[in-house]
């Protein structure tokens, strides 16, 4: 018989501080949702009511060719309305991508000890850290969601610090969608209005890269929680690998003149294909132009799933600001500028709340 968690520490303590996380609480049998997971009604997911992304996935292969202008113009309106678009003919091989995944699933098949290891506070590395939820000590409801996070700094600590079943296919992950993020920036930041010839600013934009790898495990009463709350990414652009399973649910700004505005839609897994999103850097960056895309992840009944994001993000000392060039053109800025660090420590000192962590750099 599982046990209950009466209280609500003990079952943090199981969770979080022992470091079982989620598939924890699976591995010993749990038949419902605990109430620690319980998300208040207007943030649970109704799958039944959100409708599917109907936009065909965006052929990269196709920049620099006859439809050249075709393809940068997808880019650019999925960048200035839903912040999300899939790609495909990215240059990450697809068998890769198929032993992203089995690692995933590799790494947290394993007893809760081995990860443990990489808890924060007893990681060999500050840069490698195993956990659970997005913010547990802050958060009213968990989300139902581990992690590994894996910050790069060079392939030797790489090689020494980040878990033995993720490191090799998480270093050629960064290595074969680099050139992908270069020309997605390359073409937004050109429509802008920025001349890129000798500039930094690309560079700048992803002087940091961070691989996560996520689980959802199967889960008792889906409806009742989220895998991940509402929430918009704090970077630069964000490349997602999805599995076939889906749970990925996108926000329509109600700035969109759309009949959906308001609604989640469901970004539903293309075989082969990677998912980008615009993060919140790039909106500030772009003076609003471009929407940083608030996002948040359903639970399954049936089966776990996994997904494997790279977070592309400026060094912490980067200022970031709206840039010159937009700001002449709009005539007024709407966001600050401030070090990168400044918003990195503001979003993760709250829980996730949709775009709230915007109001930060807002004028």
């Amino acid at each position: 018989m599982a046990p209950t968690f009466d209280d609500g520490s003990s079952l943090f303590n199981f969770v979080v501080r022992d470091g079982y996380g989620v598939k924890g609480l699976v591995d010993l049998g749990v038949s419902k949702v605990p109430e620690r997971y319980v998300q208040p009604p207007q943030e649970r997911i109704e799958k039944s009511s959100a409708t599917s992304l109907e936009v065909p996935p965006i052929d990269l292969s196709k920049l620099g060719g006859p439809c050249h202008e075709q393809v940068v113009g997808e880019i650019v309106h999925a960048a200035q309305t839903l912040g999300f678009f899939q790609v495909i003919n990215h240059g990450v091989p697809l068998e890769l991508l198929e032993s992203l995944k089995e690692a995933a699933y590799d790494f947290f098949g394993q007893e809760a000890e081995k990860k443990a290891v990489y808890k924060k506070g007893t990681s060999p590395s500050p840069f490698v850290k195993y956990g659970t939820s997005f913010a547990p000590e802050k958060e009213k409801a968990l989300e139902w969601k581990d992690y590994v996070s894996m910050v790069y700094t060079n392939d030797e600590d790489a090689n020494k610090y980040w878990p033995q079943h993720c490191k090799e296919v998480s270093l050629e992950y960064l290595r074969t969608s680099e050139d992908m993020v270069q020309k997605l920036l390359n073409v937004l930041i050109t429509d802008l209005g920025v001349t890129l010839e000798n500039s930094e600013i690309v560079d700048n934009l992803i002087g940091t890269k961070m691989v996560n790898m996520n689980f959802y495990p199967a889960c008792p009463n889906p409806d009742l929680t989220v895998g991940v709350g509402r929430h918009s990414d704090m970077g630069t652009l964000t490349v997602l690998l999805q599995d076939g399973i889906g749970g990925l649910y996108v926000k329509v700004e109600d700035d969109m003149n759309s009949t959906q505005n308001g609604q989640w839609i469901a970004i539903p897994p293309i075989s082969g294909a990677l998912v980008i999103n615009i993060g919140d850097t790039l909106q500030i960056l772009s003076n609003g132009k471009f929407k940083s895309a608030e996002h948040r992840v359903r639970t399954t009944s049936d089966q776990s799933r996994v997904s494997i994001p790279i977070f592309t993000i400026p060094k912490p000392t980067q200022k970031i600001g709206p840039l010159p060039q937009v700001v002449e053109k709009d005539g007024v800025a709407h966001y600050k500028e401030m070090a990168f660090q400044d918003y990195m420590n503001n979003f993760f000192g709250n829980a996730h709340e949709g775009k709230k962590s915007l109001d930060f750099a807002k004028i």
